[in-house]
This record gives structure tokens, sequence and C-alpha cells, in this order.
């Protein structure tokens, strides 16, 4: 008995801390500052732009982007008609001073053929912590179809046209185990006092005995018909 109450105890109060420190570290955070880099000529990465998110509870925040050179340019389409991939690399740093890098990639033909639209998601936990960031592409923009890309005339475009969400994950609600535990114990300690009475019929209290019993009864009926018989002549 006191073990069970030792361990509701214990579930109350980290369920309470939990969810106080949730509610606690959410409304204190901070910002963050990304720095994005895209590989186009081999594994060297250049600088793409950067984000800034100044309120990570609204997602306000700044983005800036370099303008693509001609080079870069020429490398996309490279990439694209080799059917390769375009890689983006996210550089994250927070109000606390910690550095983390993240990679992401998309089909390079895919991005010529939606003119650099592209979205990047910056997902967080419930303290503010940086899960992942990723590129997508609109999927009405999205093609396999790496032929005939000439079509697509990357020159005239000076940057990327990319859209920024921060998107927080939800906290899934704490089971109330300490209630459930509650119950048990309490119809434990009425059962052992008598209060807690059994009205339920016969055979809802005794079918664990009176089913095999029954059981038995027609097997042995099966197994001697010549008994049966002979009782009858």
């Amino acid at each position: 008995m006191k073990f069970m109450k030792l361990v509701c105890c214990f579930i109350f109060v980290v369920s309470s801390k939990f969810l106080g420190n949730v509610k606690a570290e959410f409304s204190d955070l901070g910002w963050l500052n990304i720095q994005l880099f895209h590989a186009l000529q081999g594994d060297e990465f250049t600088l793409r732009g950067n984000i800034t998110v100044t309120n990570l509870n609204t997602g306000a925040l700044n983005i800036n982007q370099q303008t693509l050179s001609d080079s870069e340019k020429q490398g996309l389409k490279s990439l694209a008609e080799n059917n390769k991939l375009y890689r983006l690399k996210a550089t994250v740093v927070g109000s606390d001073g910690q550095k983390y890098t993240y990679l992401t990639s998309s089909k390079a033909c895919s991005l010529v053929r939606s003119q650099l639209l592209v979205t990047i998601w910056i997902s967080l936990d419930h303290v503010g912590f940086v899960l992942g960031v990723s590129q997508t592409i609109p999927s009405s923009r999205k093609s396999d179809d790496c032929q005939n890309l000439e079509k697509y005339d990357l020159d005239a475009l000076e940057e990327f046209n990319t859209d920024v969400y921060v998107k927080h994950i939800e906290v899934a609600p704490v089971p109330d185990t300490a209630t459930f535990i509650q119950k048990m114990e309490m119809e434990r300690q009425a059962r052992e006092r008598g209060d807690l009475k059994d009205n339920r019929g016969f055979f809802a209290k005794y079918w664990m005995y009176i089913v095999p019993v029954a059981i038995l009864v027609l097997i042995s009926g099966v197994t001697n018909p010549e008994n049966q018989n002979g009782g009858g002549r």
C-alpha cells in the first residue's frame, strides 16, 4: 500500500513538473540564426542566404539571400541535366550559443522546373530546440522528368523564391496514470474489507468452472457411443 502511494506521488510530481517546464520554457523562447549553404559544384558549399528568426513563439523572421552567380546557375543546370540532387546545409545558432548543422536535399531537375520556388521548414520541439531544417518543392511543381529542361530559363532569376515556416511539434497529453493506480488501490482495499460486493449472476461468477465440465461431458459422450447404444437394448 505504501509502495502504491509512493508511485502515485512520484507520477504526479513528475507530470506536474514536466508540464510546468513546458509552459515556462516555451514562453521564454529566444531567437535563431540560420546560415544556408548549397553545393552546386562538387562537394564545395557556398553561401545561399541567411534566416534570422526573431521570435520562436510567433515565427517572426527575416531572410536575406545571395544573388546567384552565372557559375552557380550553370552548376544547378548541370545537376538537373545529370539527374542529381541539390544539397542544402543549414547551420543553426540559437540564443544559447550552441551550433548545429542540418542537411537536406531535393531533386535538382524539380528545382529547375519550379523556377527556384521552394519552402524551408524549421521544426522545433516544445522547448525551442531545432529538430530539423528541410526544404520542399510545391507538389504542383514537382516532377521526376529531367528531360527538356532547356525551356526552363534560370538566367533571368537572381535568387531563390523562398518561403520559410517555423513549425512547432505539439506535446502529447500525459496519461492520467496516477488516477488509475489510485482507483485500483481503492478497489483492492474494498475487496479486503468486504465492502465491494459482487452482484453478477451465477453463470457470470462461475463460468470458468462450468464451461470445462460441460466440454468434458460432451467429449465423453462422443467418445463412448457404444456404451450409449448398449444401454438402449
